[in-house]
Order: structure tokens, then sequence, then C-alpha cells
């Protein structure tokens, strides 16, 4: 019977291809991932964030009666938030916006007139992202440059025209419908069940119920352990994609 001996260089050989090999594949894998999203054009919806945070946001449109009280229950709960003002509203209540920046909250971009930013042209979005950033310095000496599309509304092509204006265009993860006067028990079935770190959560300012159920709604959140930051801090700035489900990710 003859025995039969591999030299042991060549065993090293082929364990060095088998690395190499699956270094390449993995390599490939992660180019694919990025290059599929890079042609899946979202906003971000939610942070892989490293903390156990979540962000507050308020859509800022309206009237400006609850801002003293919606102030008052996120400086009672530590609470940094991030309001998406229109152009418009800042024209109307210039005071309630400096009121919300010397708080140390975070002013960003909601439009400058709150339209469909789905039927505009082109230039109209980013005439309608344009005016508004530039009110939102003028009153606050904020950038303006995080967004959010009225009404949630967008397509690839106006998220590829708001990047390359220089914005970030961000969206939600837990939506409140505050604004449709839901119960304090159905705003916590929306969002404490399912509240992640890195969540991006959406309220309004002049409805009929947010600023007197924010402290508890706030108080809760707190009590499963999160803290809260604005959108700006909580999102990452380089070396990260954005998957298909809008979740910004680390590479």
């Amino acid at each position: 019977m003859k025995v039969y001996f591999i030299d042991k260089y060549v065993i090293l050989s082929f364990l060095l291809i088998l690395i190499v090999t699956a270094a390449l594949g993995a390599g490939i894998s992660k180019t694919a991932e990025v290059a599929a999203v890079a042609n899946h054009e979202l906003p971000i919806y939610s942070v892989e964030a490293q903390e156990k945070q979540v962000a507050v946001t308020f859509d800022t449109a309206w009237g400006d009666e609850d801002i003293d009280e919606i102030l008052k229950a996120l400086e009672s709960a530590s609470c940094k938030a991030t309001f998406f003002v229109t152009g418009q509203w800042l024209d109307k209540f210039p005071g309630s916006a400096k009121k919300i920046a010397a708080a140390g909250h975070e002013i960003a971009n909601h439009t400058d007139s709150h339209k469909h930013l789905t039927k505009l042209s082109d230039a109209e979005v980013l005439a309608e992202a344009n005016i508004c950033r530039e009110k939102i310095k003028s009153v606050t000496g904020q950038e303006g440059r995080l967004i959010r599309a009225p009404y949630g509304e967008y397509d690839k092509n106006i998220i590829r025209l708001l990047r390359g204006g220089g914005y970030t265009p961000v969206q939600w993860s837990l939506d409140s419908l505050d604004y449709k006067g839901l119960s304090p028990s159905e705003i916590d079935a929306r969002i404490l069940p399912k509240l992640k770190c890195g969540d991006i959560i959406l309220f309004h300012t002049g409805t009929d119920n947010t600023a007197a159920y924010l402290p508890q709604i706030l108080g809760k959140i707190k009590a499963q352990g999160y803290s809260f930051s604005t959108v700006g801090d909580m999102i990452l700035k380089e070396n990260y994609i954005i998957d298909s489900s809008g979740r910004q990710k680390r590479l």
C-alpha cells in the first residue's frame, strides 16, 4: 500500500488561498451592499446609534400657542429636540423660533411653504429648501441643512436634488399621529412597544393634546432607559450607508 505525504508548504499555500478568497468575497459583498444602497435613494429614518438614545422631532408649520408649554416639558425631561419649521411659520413667529433656539434645540428645514414636493419642478424644490434655510439662518443663526419633506412625500429625484444641494433628508421611524387627536394610550401604543435605539420620533406643534401629554410620554421613554439627542447630533456624518429600511449604519 502506498502512503502519500503532503508537503507542509502545499498545505500552507492552500490555506492562504482560502483566506484570501474569503476576504475578497467579503469585500465584494460589502461593495455590492454599498452599491445597492447607493442606487436606493432614501432619507434617514433611524440611526444605528451606539448609545441608547432617540431623537424627538416636531413638525412646526402652524400656530405657536403651544410652544411655551412644549419647551417647558422638554426642559423638565432634559430633552433637546429637533423642530422642523417652515419658512412661512418663521415669518409669522420669529420670536417663538428664537425661544426654541435659545433653549438649545435644533431648528431644521421643513421647506418654505409646506407644498407637495413631488408636484414641483426641480428648481421649485430647491427654492423651497433654500428660502427656508435662509430664513432659519437669519432668525436663529442655525444652518437649516437637515430637511424633512412636507407630508413625508418624496421620490428618488427629490432626494438626489436635496442631497446635491447640501441637505440631509430626514424622515421618522415612529409616528405619534398626534395631529389626529389620538388619546394618550393610543400614542403610547404607537411608540413605546416599538421603541429602539436610534429611533426618530415624530410629533407636531399646534395640535390639541401634544403639549399636555408630552411630559408623560417623555417620562415613559426615559423610564425605558433612553436619553434624548437632536437629529443632528445623532446621525452619522461619514463612513455610513443607508439600508433599504432607511436605517443609517456604519460601514
